[in-house]
């Protein structure tokens, strides 16, 4: 949530505090929670048909290309009409994929039908090439209508391949890299650049099958810094973890409305008899720790997916992860969490305001805790993909299968 949101929702909450009602500042506390999470947001992915557009999209959902709900993924052009996806856990996103460039469908007015479409937040263009003239015309407009687009230029991985095989004495990962960014850049049958027709032209270099690395991270953040402030809190949740500063980025933002979220549980302590029913008990408590599983990924569909990408064992995955342990998280020295208990009783009953300060704390600082031991969780489930090394052989032709 920007700046002006958390503005808004504080006068919001100053006014209902002016009426007396505790009832009314929390509903209004709940108000500004829901709308950090519910800001739509319309991602168009275009690009040449074969390029990787629906794999692509399916990266960015999170999900598998066989998976329940996926973008179709094939050796012929599978989009014939603009389709949305909506992300799997958070239908307010949705990526739209669009006719491929060179089609029979996709002809100058229907594209600029779609560039005239003010909904879409951003565009991304996708080539498995050299970005072509079309591309460029296209990236024009959008820049012409002050939206953001961006060039990615897809599997990098099948090229990779196809160098070490043809070149394995002089074969050079990174020289290989920059090759492919350089002639992303020029325009094939022109003595032009990208740069000569649009400002910016930045190229992104990504794998659908490895998208921890290349520049999908790089891809990814900029995409999230480049949104309109009131919508960075849902990108930023909804899209996968692909780098450690992408999961610091994501726990630093949720941190930012824990206050609220604890400053609602304080209100509620502050009505006789609410916390009896409102939010304190301890699976209340369990389904929030769930909560914030799902916003790094580590939800039970996610880590079957993960292990299924690893072709390892869900168990493997989940030895790795310390917050599916929710005793452990919330165990207390048994005199204090006795004492505790006792004050719970007596202040929820009488409403006095004690109540009200304890359950801020409680709720703040159990929270915290919560979205700490998360947050380290999805790192050591990142590192487990990433320490895998170099791409062996077997790796290589098995990404060369999947792209040919």
């Amino acid at each position: 949530m920007d700046r002006e949101a958390w503005r808004a929702a504080i006068h919001g909450v100053t006014k209902s505090f002016e009426k007396g009602q505790p009832k009314d500042v929390a509903d209004e506390i709940q108000r500004a929670l829901q709308s950090a999470e519910n800001a739509p947001q319309n991602v168009a992915v275009i690009g040449q048909s074969g390029s990787g557009k629906s794999s692509f999209i399916n990266v960015l959902r999170g999900i598998g290309h066989e998976g329940a709900g996926s973008a179709s993924v094939g050796v012929v052009p599978t989009t014939r009409k603009k389709t949305p996806y909506p992300h799997p856990k958070y239908p307010n996103m949705t990526f739209w994929d669009l006719p491929g460039t060179g089609t029979p469908e996709s002809l100058p007015n229907a594209y600029q039908e779609v560039v005239g479409d003010d909904n879409y937040d951003y565009f991304i263009i996708i080539s498995s090439s050299r970005f072509s003239s079309n591309n460029a015309f296209l990236a024009q407009k959008i820049q012409e209508k002050g939206k953001k687009f961006y060039f990615v230029r897809t599997k990098v991985d099948s090229d990779l391949y196809n160098e070490n095989k043809s070149k394995p004495r002089s074969f050079n990962k990174e020289t290989v890299l920059q090759q492919i960014r350089d002639n992303s850049d020029c325009l094939p049958g022109v003595q032009l650049n990208l740069s000569k027709i649009v400002s910016e032209p930045t190229v992104f270099l990504v794998s659908n099958f490895k998208s921890k690395e290349f520049d999908f991270p790089k891809l990814q953040e900029t995409l999230l810094q480049d949104l309109p402030a009131e919508k960075h809190y849902t990108a930023l949740l909804l899209l996968p973890n692909l780098s450690e500063s992408f999961i610091q980025l994501k726990r630093a933002m949720i941190k930012e409305k824990l206050w609220l979220t604890a400053f609602w549980a304080a209100i509620l302590a502050f009505i006789p008899l609410t916390p009896f029913c409102c939010g304190f008990e301890l699976s209340e408590h369990e389904r929030d720790l769930k909560q914030y599983q799902s916003l790094f990924g580590l939800d039970e569909e996610s880590v079957s997916q993960i292990a299924q990408n690893l072709g390892t064992s869900e168990q493997e995955i989940y030895s790795l992860m310390k917050s599916t342990d929710f005793n452990s998280l919330v165990k207390d020295d048994s005199i204090i969490a006795n004492v505790k208990k006792c004050a719970e009783f007596v202040f929820s009953v009488t409403g006095l305001l004690q109540s009200s300060v304890f359950q801020f704390y409680k709720v703040y600082f159990l929270h915290l805790k919560f979205i700490d031991t998360v947050a380290e969780d999805a790192k050591r489930v990142l590192g487990k993909y990433t320490h895998l090394g170099p791409w062996s052989s077997e790796q290589f032709r098995e990404l060369h299968r999947r792209n040919s």
